[in-house]
């Protein structure tokens, strides 16, 4: 099994093909190999696993928003933070991300597949990509974190000012990789239920992510 070969994009391939090689990478596709050889589901689906970075070239990537590790229940994940395929319910945390949302700009999607921000340049980056079913967090510190440093690291230094959104402690823990004289970091606790109500809501990271936009010249994300 090879999983990078699930990256097309050739602007990520570019900066995350030494990694691919190295020792911790491949022993991470060890370790979802065995996961898989055990019987046991692992989400997303292999080809959905860099959707995120196949979807958005780097040079395109105007805001990131940082997960933690892909939705643990069944057809939920597919490759996107926060986001589910077109039809299912909302999770908790996008729910509140849709309050936040609507109190800030007055309106709300409609759908829980976020692909049409990542079409505008928004990269919805999981710091880990891939998850056992029903198990959060099972395969954080397995190799995933090398890659997505070295990709939050390569938008960074792209010449384009980015906003980087961090919700929560482990989003904010990459805030070191950030050059902040250029780029724009905006940080709030995590939209899960547990502690949205300690400071993301009334954030209003969408209005302000959308004044920096359009202050650099560009045009807003239509969030909604």
């Amino acid at each position: 099994m090879i999983i990078n070969r699930f990256l097309t994009e050739p602007g990520w391939l570019g900066g995350l093909s030494k990694l691919f090689e190295s020792e911790p990478f491949l022993k991470l596709e060890g370790f979802i190999e065995g996961e898989l050889a055990r019987g046991v589901r692992v989400y997303p689906t292999l080809d959905n696993v860099f959707y995120s970075l196949n979807i958005l070239p780097p040079e395109r990537v105007r805001v990131v928003i940082l997960g933690q590790d892909p939705y643990h229940g069944p057809g939920q994940a597919h490759g996107l933070c926060f986001s589910v395929p077109m039809g299912l319910g909302f999770p908790p945390s996008l729910v509140n991300i849709y309050k936040e949302l609507e109190s800030d700009l007055g309106r709300r999607p409609q759908t829980g597949n976020l692909t049409a921000w990542a079409e505008q340049g928004v990269l919805l980056l999981n710091t880990v990509l891939t998850v056992t079913e029903g198990q959060a967090g099972s395969h954080q510190n397995r190799g995933w974190e090398q890659v997505t440093d070295q990709v939050i690291s390569m938008v960074s230094a792209s010449p384009r000012p980015v906003v980087f959104l961090l919700w929560g402690s482990f989003a904010k823990a990459k805030k070191g990789l950030i050059d902040l004289a250029k780029n724009q970091v905006l940080e709030a606790p995590h939209p899960s239920p547990l502690s949205a109500h300690r400071g993301f809501f009334g954030c209003r990271h969408f209005s302000k992510t959308n004044q920096f936009l359009v202050e650099l010249g560009e045009d807003p994300i239509e969030w909604a």
